[in-house]
């Protein structure tokens, strides 16, 4: 029927307004005999609810605020992506707070949690201070974390510390010695900790390798581009000794740092061996070697660990750690020596 209504389904399914609503809300309090009765009215009558008036009845605005930094950027692209298939198949909208300034940050941050329009909100790579985290978990919010920590609200994150050893190790396992790694600035205004965890995960397998930290060969970009990574990448390779390895602490990165090398003509992997971080869509066009981090996914896990406290407010908040692993592509390769330590490994005593 076309334009059916709510008391079309009543009357065709033999049952009061209020117990069609309840069946619409998925509200408990109805038996599985009448919710089939009713459940089939609405199939036969086409009948689709109005928004608004679902809205109004059940005191809920079916909404989902997701707050994230500059989601232009192909990663967080991909969270997004992730985000807006979980909540396909469910009665929920969302609306992107995009972050672009610190001021935008802390205004978010501050008041989202206090208004009423939003039944849930998603924070995406922006770490919180105690402070901050303690007022939206008692904001009484349902409110879940991507990509960064708070002990007092639920959080899907990944250990970007062993992900740094596992990019350095590849390196170091092709016999690269001399290994640069390219991150933005540390101590970004944003809070941002990734690149420094990459950072100690390198460190830490250099360490484990015997080999010690140069501090020279920390290229930090003054931001998170091609162009940037591009530049720190190119005072790098004018180092002497100049690295044979960098590892990037993005994909976006290390594009750059391949566009750095071409400048400098140098070819990779042959002379420079080149690793990112992500697994963007780019990377695998660019035959980029890469450690992959769930981003998608991590995108839907968040979203289901929302319906989860949606469901269940007052349960406690729960950590989810999704893997990341080595991919292997082209960029990379066994470390070849120069002409001149060739020469000295075939000249004999």
């Amino acid at each position: 029927m076309a334009g059916a209504t709510i008391r079309d389904v009543a009357k065709r399914a033999g049952v009061g307004v209020g117990t069609v609503s309840r069946v619409l809300n998925n509200h408990p309090a109805v038996s599985p005999a009448t919710r089939e009765l009713v459940e089939a009215a609405i199939a036969e009558l086409n009948y689709s609810p109005n928004p608004s008036a679902r809205r109004l009845s059940s005191g809920k605005s079916y909404t989902i605020g997701i707050v994230l930094p500059f989601f232009t950027q192909p990663s967080f692209v991909e969270r997004l992506q992730g985000v807006v298939a979980a909540l396909e198949d469910t009665p929920y909208d969302v609306i992107i707070y995009n972050v672009e300034t610190v001021d935008r940050r802390n205004q978010y941050l501050r008041e989202l949690p206090q208004r009423r329009h939003l039944d849930g909100l998603l924070i995406v790579s922006l770490p919180l201070s105690d402070e901050e985290g303690e007022r939206i978990a008692r904001s009484g919010l349902p409110t879940v974390l991507i990509d960064s920590e708070h002990p007092a609200l639920s959080r899907v994150v990944i250990d970007d510390v062993y992900g740094g050893r596992l990019a350095t190790r590849h390196l170091l396992e092709l016999g690269h010695r001399d290994i640069a790694y390219v991150s933005d600035m540390l101590g970004s205004p944003f809070g941002f900790v990734a690149g420094k965890y990459r950072l100690e995960g390198y460190k830490q397998a250099l360490t484990e390798a015997g080999i010690p930290f140069r501090p020279e060969f920390h290229g930090a970009a003054v931001w998170h581009g091609m162009r940037e990574a591009r530049e720190t990448a190119a005072q790098l390779l004018r180092l002497s000794p100049r690295p044979t390895a960098i590892f990037a602490s993005s994909d976006v990165q290390a594009v750059g740092v391949m566009q750095a090398a071409q400048d400098a003509g140098l070819q990779v992997p042959r002379d420079l061996s080149v690793i990112g971080y992500d697994d963007i869509y780019l990377a695998e066009y660019l035959h980029l070697t890469t450690v992959h981090q769930p981003l998608f996914t991590s995108g839907v896990e968040g979203v289901e660990l929302l319906l989860e406290v949606l469901q269940q407010p007052d349960a406690p908040p729960r950590r989810v750690e999704l893997d990341v692993r080595l991919v292997p592509r082209q960029t990379t390769a066994p470390l070849v020596p120069s002409h001149r330590s060739l020469e000295e490994v075939i000249t004999p005593d």
